[in-house]
């Protein structure tokens, strides 16, 4: 199998891939160490479902990434087509469910006696904010367009081998 380099954009994924990984941390709460259940072919059902379980196993599919996205890694086209394909689906969700996970607990009471400040309800009337339908929490913008740069490198790594399976160097 022939050898081509290692294009700029899956290099550059070295920054990409830590930032993607401590977002899903911090977004879902994951912790140091994720126990899989092996029991019985059936027993991922349940953990397959739990979003931290979903971000835990992106974050180990990043952790793979990052490795072989290093200089001097040898690895190839097809791998890192699959890894990028393998973490699309829990990417595309992590945002969704970060928002569902952060409303679902959140105080409501609280928030609106945060917005009433010292008045009470019915009484006068409260500013509200202007948002914008195309309005977008900054940190799920970020996370959009650090996922899209593994696209990018994916795309990348399919040039650089012109559409075949080759070795990365």
């Amino acid at each position: 199998m022939d050898t081509v380099s290692k294009p700029p954009e899956l290099l550059a994924l070295h920054d990409v891939t830590a930032e993607l990984f401590t977002t899903l941390r911090s977004w879902f709460e994951v912790p140091s160490t994720v126990a899989l259940d092996l029991d019985d072919i059936d027993s991922a059902v349940s953990q397959l479902a739990d979003p931290v379980a979903i971000a835990a196993l992106a974050m180990r599919k990043l952790q793979a990434l990052r490795l072989l996205a290093q200089p001097g890694v040898r690895t190839s086209t097809d791998v890192v087509v699959t890894i990028v394909q393998d973490l699309d689906r829990a990417l595309v969700q992590a945002p969704t469910m970060h928002l569902q996970r952060a409303a679902a607990a959140a105080d409501w009471d609280a928030e609106l006696a945060d917005l009433l400040g010292d008045r009470e309800v019915g009484e006068g009337t409260l500013p509200l904010p202007v948002i914008g339908s195309d309005d977008e929490d900054p940190a799920v913008s970020r996370f959009r367009d650090l996922h899209g740069r593994l696209h990018a490198a994916a795309r990348a790594v399919v040039e650089a081998s012109k559409g075949e399976i080759r070795y990365l160097v």
